[in-house]
């Protein structure tokens, strides 16, 4: 089998990649990270997922790259990374008390340049949390790198009332859709 890349230096996605015990290496893309912006979200992280993988690919012909970026959208508006902490806290006030969906574009390139994709969207609602709490996470940094200023797999889960949908998504990588498209590629587990 071919060697497998995960085109991020994300510690998140490195750790999902991990569980799988499949043996993968990580090289950041280094990619223009700007859609045009007349693409939907789905279309701009689909967008994003496929130039990343493809610019790691370009590099290493021979491998199956796997790229992914991740957008968060919350009453039609479209949430990337935070600059800085107030920018995080206006994110976090749109979110608190309402529904968003968090869409994760993957992309698996491989040799001859064959090419598979997906799509996930994982939708969540967070509890109506006050003011002072929410300062309370802020100052955890845990908005630092991430779409919506919050991260599912530490304490930001205690701000979740419901999630529907896969969990590895909100993560940063679905996981479900990654063995999937890596099922399809060739790839064995176990």
């Amino acid at each position: 089998m071919s060697e497998l890349i995960l085109a991020s230096t994300s510690s998140a996605r490195r750790a999902l990649m991990d569980g799988l015990r499949l043996p993968y290496r990580a090289e950041a893309p280094g990619v223009d990270e700007v859609v045009a912006p007349h693409l939907s979200v789905t279309e701009a992280v689909r967008e994003l997922a496929s130039r990343k993988a493809r610019a790691v690919h370009q590099r290493h012909p021979e491998a199956w790259v796997l790229g992914a970026d991740q957008l968060v959208e919350v009453a039609g508006e479209v949430l990337s990374k935070p600059v800085d902490r107030n920018a995080a806290r206006e994110q976090l006030r749109k979110l608190v008390g309402h529904t968003h969906a968090i869409h994760t574009g993957v992309c698996l390139v491989g040799p001859g340049g064959k090419v598979l994709d997906a799509v996930e969207t994982t939708r969540l609602t967070f509890y109506p949390v006050k003011e002072e709490e929410l300062e309370r996470y802020l100052d955890l940094n845990e908005w630092e790198g991430c779409c919506g200023s919050y991260r599912v797999e530490d304490a930001g889960q205690a701000l979740l009332e419901r999630l529907d949908g896969d969990r590895s998504n909100v993560q940063g990588l679905p996981m479900v859709t990654v063995v999937r498209l890596l099922r399809e590629a060739g790839f064995r587990f176990f």
